[in-house]
């Protein structure tokens, strides 16, 4: 059985402010950093074997101090995206209320997409299909995947089999840990959004 810690990458100043998406060059802020630090050394006793990570630098600066902890490099795994924001990218959050492709993108993720951007099952489709080939691959260890919270809720909602126009419904903070099972009968999840990890079984 393999399980994934899937965990956020830590605070930003764009964090529930700004569409960021996949644009380049953001990076924790003073708390993001504390936060990875107090992540860090709570996962120090965990048995963790890898650790992936999205190119991104949000998360990358989450992911080293994990991987150094535990004498691992990182490994970028580009499916672990964020989202693409398209033409909404940069755009504040609290402006966008009164677009109408706004109301129904927040409505309806299942059959919508940001103007020429992705849709949540683009995401969801590309990110599972590489959480299936690291259970492939790390058969019975553990596996750090470091990411964003619409990627994140997108494999959980795979996993639990909840549709995707709920994405809402699960809250995933900055350096919050969920955990994944993989192999021997259905997935199991046996966390999201936590501070620790659970005793694994």
């Amino acid at each position: 059985m393999t399980t994934f810690l899937l965990i956020r990458h830590g605070l930003t100043d764009a964090v529930g402010r700004v569409m960021t998406g996949q644009a380049p060059g953001l990076h924790l802020n003073d708390t993001g950093r504390a936060q990875v630090a107090e992540l860090s050394a709570r996962l120090k006793t965990v048995p963790i074997a890898a650790v992936y990570s999205s190119p991104l630098e949000r998360t990358r600066e989450t992911a080293e101090p994990i991987a150094s902890a535990h004498g691992l490099g990182v490994t970028i795994e580009p499916r672990f995206l964020e989202i693409q924001y398209g033409a909404w990218t940069g755009r504040r959050f609290a402006d966008m209320p009164g677009d109408p492709r706004w109301q129904l993108y927040n409505a309806v993720r299942s059959v919508t997409r940001p103007p020429d951007g992705e849709s949540l099952l683009d995401i969801q489709q590309r990110a599972v299909a590489a959480v299936l080939e690291l259970h492939d691959r790390h058969l019975d260890e553990v596996v750090a995947i470091v990411s964003h919270a619409d990627t994140l809720r997108a494999v959980l909602q795979y996993f639990l089999a909840v549709p995707i126009d709920f994405v809402q419904r699960v809250e995933l903070g900055p350096a919050r840990i969920s955990v994944l099972q993989l192999g021997g009968g259905a997935p199991r999840v046996l966390q999201v959004n936590g501070e620790t990890v659970p005793v694994l079984a």
